[in-house]
């Protein structure tokens, strides 16, 4: 079911029309296959839209160019519902590149994620000040240590390819590299457009405050 609460929004201000009659079709061909699509199923950890129907966080500016925008979409959702990465892995691995990038909004959503799906305030702590997370299996571990080094901005050696690979497999692999690169492009995406947080959401534990 679609979430919306009028205390949680944060559409961003940058952006033109974005109400839901305002939109072309393929506009809104794109924001229907969002509200509607599996982002929408089971229980809402933020909400997609706001009180006026906007899309939420980094989803509205999708609908600025809608085939880019769709093909946006359609890696997240692969990402997030269609790897092999379980969600304690996955969840680790974005709030890795949200502390990497200092996104405010992919902090506020995915540490709600990460401790729906177990992840408590030890290793969430961690994972924000960039100290060694507490993993609870090696596979955790491995994929902490390949995020980590694909976001020191180096080219991946041989040794530490193998160290990923033993325990990954070429998949694991190639999944978290490409959940790297795709958040990365949505923090990007959020940082443009100055998309923010709910004004009663936490302040993510790198803000100074």
């Amino acid at each position: 079911m679609m979430s919306t609460n009028p205390s949680n929004s944060s559409p961003s201000e940058r952006l033109s029309a974005q109400l839901p009659d305002e939109l072309s079709g393929a506009q809104r061909a794109l924001y229907d296959s969002i509200v509607a699509g599996p982002r929408a199923a089971g229980p809402q950890r933020f909400a997609l839209v706001d009180a006026q129907g906007r899309l939420n966080g980094p989803f509205g500016p999708l609908l600025v160019q809608p085939q880019l925008g769709a093909a946006v979409s359609a890696l997240g959702e692969t990402i997030r519902y269609g790897t092999q990465l379980t969600d304690r892995e996955r969840e680790i691995a974005i709030l890795l590149v949200a502390t990497a990038c200092r996104s405010e909004f992919e902090w506020y959503a995915h540490a709600r994620i990460g401790r729906h799906v177990g992840l408590d305030d030890e290793q969430l702590g961690a994972l924000a000040a960039g100290h060694a997370v507490p993993v609870a299996t090696e596979r955790e571990a491995a994929v902490v240590q390949l995020v980590g080094a694909l976001l020191d901005n180096r080219p991946i050696d041989d040794a530490q390819y193998a160290s990923a690979h033993s325990v990954l497999g070429e998949v694991g692999v190639f999944e978290t590299a490409c959940l790297v690169g795709y958040y990365r492009l949505l923090a990007g995406v959020i940082d443009a457009f100055a998309v923010g947080v709910p004004d009663d959401a936490e302040p993510s534990p790198w803000r100074e405050t």
